[in-house]
């Protein structure tokens, strides 16, 4: 059987002029990375607004296990079958990451015959977008220890300093690090921390930014540290707003590449869902929905993160109206919930499929909370027999919600127009009433209880005394209107990663919360969630290699 790798190297990819063509994207309205990248040029970006909005479909999926679920899998292969079935559709997705790239969980490129290429580079560099927004970041950082060494002008408290710098890697050492040591000239002593790149409020708010006015007018807002008497010290009574801008100028073009049926993609920033929005660009979701009759977006991990998220604060903040969501689930991954053994998965098992199928009935209920229709879809495997493809299938139709079959990583497009033709009909019959689960007006805490509570299942919520000082202090500052940007673990609906199927009951905990000013919500850390992963000790690193002529091998 023929690897994700060698499956996309071996594709005939389209020069990415072609693929713009067949959406009337002209030569000059690109801005080229080589012959299969491009960037959407701002002119281009600015043609589009007076067109009407295709329809927004978005993919998300159960708790993600290590059995696997596939939703970039069956975002990509349904993008590929609308072009099957003759429609005009452009799939919106986020970069990956090099962190998780190099870790255990992989690339986000899809997989099988539903792909988008070039793979290799979207893993890796692709077009800089991720190296531009860890400089902006970083600056930031540099232009504030600066500050407190040329005299400390304003009455920065260097023990409340919360801007933290970041890496695109996942390395646990530089979690707790020491700066400043040496001499006086190298700067104040200080405890100092890094997250992940995804995580950074850079990368939110490159993704949630409009323009460039409306991307710097939320740079400057960026909390960086808090003075002496407690009052916010931001990016822009740095002086950091224009030299950061300058940095994200080009990472602010949604990139456009194709699927390996030469279906257009655009591919824009990448926030994870567990510890930050978790969602693309609005951007590219916009420009998207104004170039096709259908945009095909996903959101990060399982729908408890991602699809919650997307609703709450992306679509929000961008005043965007979802009208479907498709739901992923695998038979393996049902049966993992239900506590069969990763070994054992490809055993028919009918008794551990009812005990997790829970796990797809509560994410089935959280998505009709928001009034947008839901196709469940069983990305299928080898191993699934009828008996568990039809034992899901009558789980879903018992609950009204639409049922279809996806085999896009085994046969590309084909495989997914049973999906296709599901999605079609109910866009058609069925009209999405869409509303966020909360109200501006509710106080922050009683946000993240009711995303606790109506999302996850808790049954209470209990805040450190560390939580619920921030809580005050936030909602004095103003920021009480904010939506929540829930910090959890994304293999179980609780704060606890063990506790596998539907938790019932449970208390959530919630340790930290801070605000990220300039993206427009506040966070909660639950549980023991990190903002700078570590490495497994043998990460996918050991198997990544490149031969004499170039060719990258190992990769997924």
């Amino acid at each position: 059987m023929k690897t994700d790798l060698q499956i996309a190297q071996e594709a005939v990819m389209e020069p990415i002029g072609k693929v713009a063509e067949t959406l009337g994207i002209r030569e000059d309205d690109l801005e080229l990375y080589g012959k299969y990248k491009a960037k959407l040029s701002e002119e281009y970006l600015d043609s589009l607004k007076q067109r009407p909005d295709g329809k927004l479909i978005l993919v998300t999926a159960i708790n993600p296990t290590p059995a696997g679920e596939g939703k970039t899998t069956t975002s990509v292969g349904l993008g590929q079958a609308f072009g099957k079935l003759g429609k005009k559709a452009v799939v919106a997705l986020r970069e990956p990451s090099l962190g998780p790239c190099f870790g255990i969980k992989g690339g986000a490129a899809g997989g099988g015959y539903a792909q988008v290429v070039p793979m290799e580079e979207l893993n890796l560099h692709f077009t800089g977008d991720f190296h531009a927004i860890t400089s902006a970041n970083n600056l930031l950082a540099a232009l504030l220890d600066n500050h407190i060494q040329q005299g400390n002008e304003l009455g920065i408290d260097s023990r409340q300093i919360v801007w933290k710098r970041c890496m695109d890697m996942n390395d646990r050492v530089l979690r707790n690090i020491v700066v400043g040591l040496g001499s006086k000239a190298d700067g104040f002593v200080r405890e100092d921390h890094f997250v992940i790149t995804v995580a950074s409020e850079i990368m939110a708010i490159l993704c949630l930014a409009e323009d460039m006015k409306d991307l710097k007018e939320k740079l400057s807002r960026i909390i960086v540290a808090y003075n002496y008497d407690g009052k916010p010290v931001t990016a822009g009574d740095l002086q950091a707003v224009g030299a950061m801008a300058a940095l994200l100028r080009d990472a602010m073009k949604p990139n456009l590449i194709q699927t390996l049926e030469h279906t257009p993609v655009l591919v824009h920033g990448g926030p994870f869902a567990n510890i930050a929005h978790g969602c693309n660009s609005v951007r590219a979701t916009r420009a998207a929905l104004k170039m096709a009759d259908y945009c095909i977006t996903e959101a990060g991990f399982g729908a408890d993160l991602g699809a919650e998220k997307f609703f709450d604060i992306k679509c929000r903040i961008a005043d965007l109206k979802p009208d479907a969501a498709v739901l992923v689930a695998t038979v393996r991954a049902l049966k993992y919930n239900g506590g069969r053994k990763k070994e054992d998965l490809g055993q028919e098992d009918l008794d551990a499929l009812g005990r997790g199928i829970e796990n797809l009935e509560k994410h089935i209920e959280n998505l009709h909370k928001y009034g947008v229709p839901v196709v469940v879809t069983l990305n299928s495997f080898v191993t699934d027999t009828q008996a568990e493809i039809d034992f899901v299938r009558n789980f879903c139709e018992e609950r009204q919600c639409e049922f279809a079959l996806s085999q896009v990583w085994a046969q590309g497009g084909e495989g997914g127009v049973e999906l296709a033709e599901k999605v079609l009909e109910t866009l058609e019959t069925k009209k999405s009433a869409f509303r966020p689960l909360y109200g501006d007006d509710l106080s922050l805490e009683d946000k993240i209880r009711t995303v606790s509570r109506e999302i996850y299942g808790a049954g209470s919520v209990s805040f450190s005394a560390a939580a619920k000082r921030q809580l005050r202090i936030l909602t004095e500052l103003g920021f009480g209107k904010l939506p929540v940007c829930m910090a959890k673990n994304q293999y179980s609906l609780s704060d606890d990663p063990k506790r596998l199927g539907r938790p019932r009951d449970f208390e959530m905990t919630v340790r930290e919360v801070y605000v990220s000013a300039g993206a427009g919500f506040v966070v909660a850390l639950t549980g023991d969630v990190m903002t700078m992963p570590g490495l497994s000790k043998k990460p996918s690193a050991f198997g990544i290699d490149v031969n004499d002529d170039g060719v990258i091998t190992g990769l997924f």
